[in-house]
C-alpha cells in the first residue's frame, strides 16, 4: 500500500506498571509492554477517549485495535527489568471497608522501563495520519503513561523505516522484537559452542525470554486474550515458522521484527 509508512520511537519512563489481573492481594506487574497497554499510549498521543463506561470498550480501542505493532525492550537484562516492591496506603472511600478505612497496597513497579515500538500506519486513515504526526513531531494530545497515571513517559528517536512485509526465512536467521510463538523454540536454535580459550564474552551465548502477555480482548467477556511471547538473541534455523501468529518484516536491509 503506497501511503504505508512503518515507523519505530523509544518509550521511556522512570517507572512502570502493567497490572495483572488475576491477583489481588499483590499487584504484580508484567515485565513486557504488551499491545492493549500500547494501544492506550497511542491513543493518549492521539487524542482518544479512554474507559468512559464499564462494559464499553474505550473509544481509543475500537479505532486503534486493528494496528500492527512490534516491541522490543530496551536497556533490559534479557529481556527483563529490574522491579521494586512499594507499600503506600488508599485512603479513600473505595477502602471504606477496610479496617480504619484504610487500604494497605503492595505493589511492584518495574525501574526505567524503555521499549522500542513498531507500529505500521496507513495514512489515508484519518486517525493513523493524526499519530504519524504526532509521534514524528514528539506531540501527544492526551499525557501518556507508562500504565499507571503516576507514571508519565517520554519518547526519543522517532523513525520511519524502509520495509519489506511478510519475510520467508531461506537461512538462518534473529528476530530483533518479541515474537508470538506456536511452538518450542528451542528445537531450533542454532548451537554457539565457545572458543576453547574461554575468550567468549557471555553476551554472545544464547539466551531466550518467555512471558505470557496479553494480545486483546475477548469482546464478549470483557477478558484479556493472551499469547506467547520470545524474546532471544539466538540464531534460529530457517524450519523455525513463527508467522502463524504475527508477520515478520525486514526493516533497513538487515533487522527482523514481528508485527501482531
Amino acid at each position: 500500500m503506497a501511503n504505508q509508512k512503518l515507523i519505530s520511537f523509544d518509550l521511556k519512563a522512570e517507572f512502570g506498571f502493567f497490572k495483572k489481573p488475576d491477583i489481588n492481594d499483590i499487584y504484580l506487574t508484567y515485565n513486557m509492554l504488551h499491545k492493549p497497554v500500547l494501544l492506550g499510549i497511542l491513543g493518549a498521543i492521539v487524542g482518544l477517549q479512554g474507559y468512559q463506561k464499564n462494559g464499553v470498550f474505550p473509544q481509543y480501542y475500537e479505532r486503534l485495535k486493528h494496528l500492527k505493532i512490534g516491541i522490543k525492550p530496551l536497556n533490559d537484562d534479557k529481556g527483563n527489568f529490574s522491579k521494586n516492591m512499594v507499600k503506600y496506603n488508599n485512603g479513600t472511600g473505595f477502602a471504606s471497608n477496610e479496617a480504619g478505612g484504610n487500604l494497605i497496597i503492595t505493589e511492584q513497579i518495574l525501574i526505567k522501563p524503555a521499549y522500542r515500538c513498531y507500529v505500521l500506519l496507513n495514512l489515508e486513515n484519518e486517525d493513523e495520519k493524526a499519530l504519524y504526526d504526532n509521534i514524528m513531531s514528539y506531540k501527544a494530545e492526551f499525557l501518556p503513561y507508562m500504565g499507571k497515571n503516576d507514571f508519565s513517559l517520554w519518547w526519543t528517536d522517532a523513525t520511519e523505516h524502509n520495509f519489506i512485509s511478510d519475510v520467508k526465512f531461506s537461512s538462518k536467521y534473529k528476530i530483533d522484537s518479541v515474537f508470538l510463538k506456536n511452538t518450542a523454540v528451542s528445537n531450533f536454535i542454532i548451537d554457539m559452542e565457545p572458543e576453547m580459550d574461554f575468550s567468549f564474552n557471555d553476551d554472545e551465548l544464547p539466551w531466550v525470554y518467555f512471558e505470557r502477555l496479553p494480545i486483546g480482548f475477548d469482546e464478549k467477556l470483557y477478558q484479556y486474550v493472551y499469547g506467547d511471547f520470545v524474546y532471544s538473541n539466538a540464531t534460529f534455523k530457517k524450519e523455525m515458522n513463527m508467522s502463524g501468529n504475527g508477520t515478520f518484516y525486514k526493516i533497513d536491509d538487515d533487522l527482523i521484527i514481528q508485527l501482531f
